[in-house]
C-alpha cells in the first residue's frame, strides 16, 4: 500500500472523528487517486482547500485556523506534481491548479501566483509560460487560480468592478485567501510569495499587490491596468483603450513591480503601463532609460527602472517595441504568447527573487533558464 494514501486515510479517519465530513470525503477521494498506480515520477494530484466548515457553523474566535482547515496535508516527495484543487470561503470559491517542484517540503520554498486572462485557465497559462518549468528548475511553487465562466463569461478577472478591488472584498479576497491557505498547508516561505497576471489577470495582479502589500513581496503585470482605473464595464472599456481617468497617486503602494507591455498591444492601451508604476512607486518616481536590443531574431525593447531614495530599484517598466497583447516570450503551447519576445518568464522570477517582504534576497543556487 502506498505510504500517501496509508496518510491520508487516516487523516479521513481523524476529520471524520471530528465531524468535519467535507474534508474527510476529499480526503478519502485524494486518498483514491494516489492509491492508483502511477506512470511516471511527475503525477496530478487533487487537494482541496476549505476555509470554513460549512457543516458544523460555529463561532470562530480564530481567523487563521479557521483559514488553514486543509482536506490533504501530502508529505515530501521527490518528484514534482500538479495537482488540481478547490479553494472556498465566505466570499466565494474557486478551483486552481498548484505546481509542486521537486524536493519540495525539505525546506521553504517560494510562491508565484499565476493569474490568467481572459478565455484562457491553468493549464493554458502554465503552458504558454513555462512557469512550471522554471519552477522544476529553481525550486519554487506554482499556484494558479481559476476563474470560471459563472464569475465572467470570457473567464476574465473581474479587476474593473468596484466590489472586486478592495482588501476583504471579492476576488481579491477570494485570491488572498487562497494564497494564504496555500502558504499554510505546503513549505512555502512567507517572506517569498509573489504574484503575476496577464491582462485581466495583470490588472487583478495589481490589484492584489495594492491591497495585500504585507503578503505579496512583489507583482508582475503583464498587458495590464493599474488599480482604480476603472469601476463599471464602460469605464474599462475606456481604460483598455487609453482614454480611461486614472486614480490620482501621490506615493504609491510600494510594493515592487515590473511590468510588461507590447507598444503595437491593440487590446491594452500601452499608456497603462505607465499608470501600474504610478500605483507602485508613485507620481513622481523618474526613471532611469536602458536600450535592450533583441538577441537574433528577438524584439528589442526599452527596460525604465525605478528608484527609491536610497537608490534601490523597485520597479521596472518593459516597452517591447513590435509586441501586441502577449506574454512575451513564451511558448506556442499556450494562447496570447509572443516567442520572439524578451524572455517575461525569465525576467519576472530574476525580478521577484532578489527581493523579499524583510528585504533583499540571497542568491539562489538555480540561475534561469536560458531561452
Amino acid at each position: 500500500m502506498h505510504p500517501k494514501f496509508q496518510h491520508l486515510m487516516q487523516q479521513a479517519t481523524r476529520l471524520t472523528q471530528s465531524g468535519n465530513l467535507a474534508a474527510a470525503t476529499a480526503a478519502i477521494q485524494a486518498a483514491l487517486q494516489r492509491g492508483a498506480p502511477a506512470s511516471s515520477a511527475r503525477q496530478d494530484e487533487t487537494e482541496v482547500i476549505d476555509v470554513e466548515a460549512w457543516e458544523i457553523p460555529e463561532p470562530r474566535t480564530d481567523t487563521a485556523a479557521a483559514e488553514a482547515s486543509t482536506a490533504t496535508d501530502l508529505p515530501p516527495t521527490t518528484g514534482d506534481v500538479f495537482m488540481s484543487g478547490f479553494f472556498r470561503s465566505s466570499r466565494g470559491q474557486r478551483d486552481y491548479k498548484l505546481y509542486v517542484p521537486p524536493h519540495a517540503g525539505d525546506r521553504p520554498m517560494p510562491l508565484v501566483v499565476m493569474l490568467h486572462g481572459c478565455t484562457q485557465d491553468a493549464d493554458d497559462f502554465a503552458a504558454g509560460t513555462a512557469m512550471n518549468e522554471a519552477a522544476r528548475e529553481q525550486g519554487f511553487y506554482v499556484l494558479y487560480p481559476i476563474q470560471p465562466r459563472q464569475s465572467n463569461p470570457q473567464k476574465c478577472w473581474n479587476w474593473f468592478k468596484h466590489n472586486h478591488q478592495q482588501q476583504g472584498r471579492g476576488e481579491p479576497e477570494i485570491l488572498a485567501g487562497m494564497t494564504r491557505a496555500a502558504m499554510q498547508a505546503h513549505a512555502i516561505d512567507s517572506q517569498r510569495v509573489y504574484v503575476a497576471g496577464l491582462s485581466a489577470g495583470g490588472a487583478m495582479a495589481a490589484i492584489l499587490a495594492s491591497a495585500y502589500p504585507e503578503l505579496y513581496a512583489a507583482a508582475c503585470v503583464h498587458s495590464g491596468l493599474a488599480p482604480g482605473v476603472a469601476s463599471d464595464l464602460p469605464s474599462a472599456l475606456s481604460a483598455m483603450k487609453g482614454k480611461g481617468t486614472p486614480p490620482i497617486v501621490q506615493a504609491g503602494s510600494g510594493v515592487p513591480t515590473i511590468v510588461f507591455h507590447g507598444d503595437r498591444d491593440t487590446t491594452v492601451h500601452p499608456i497603462n503601463a505607465e499608470g501600474v508604476i504610478k500605483a507602485s512607486v508613485g507620481a513622481t518616481a523618474q526613471p532611469i532609460t536602458q536600450r535592450m536590443p533583441g538577441i537574433g531574431a528577438k524584439r528589442n525593447s526599452t527596460k525604465y527602472l525605478y528608484s527609491n531614495a536610497a537608490g534601490d530599484v523597485i520597479a521596472e517598466r518593459w516597452v517591447i517595441h513590435g509586441a501586441g497583447h502577449a506574454w512575451s516570450g513564451g511558448t506556442d503551447q499556450g494562447s496570447y504568447t509572443d516567442g520572439t519576445g524578451p524572455d517575461a518568464t525569465a525576467e519576472t522570477l530574476r525580478f521577484f527573487f532578489e527581493r523579499s517582504l524583510g528585504g533583499a534576497n540571497p542568491p539562489q543556487t538555480a540561475s534561469p533558464r536560458p531561452r
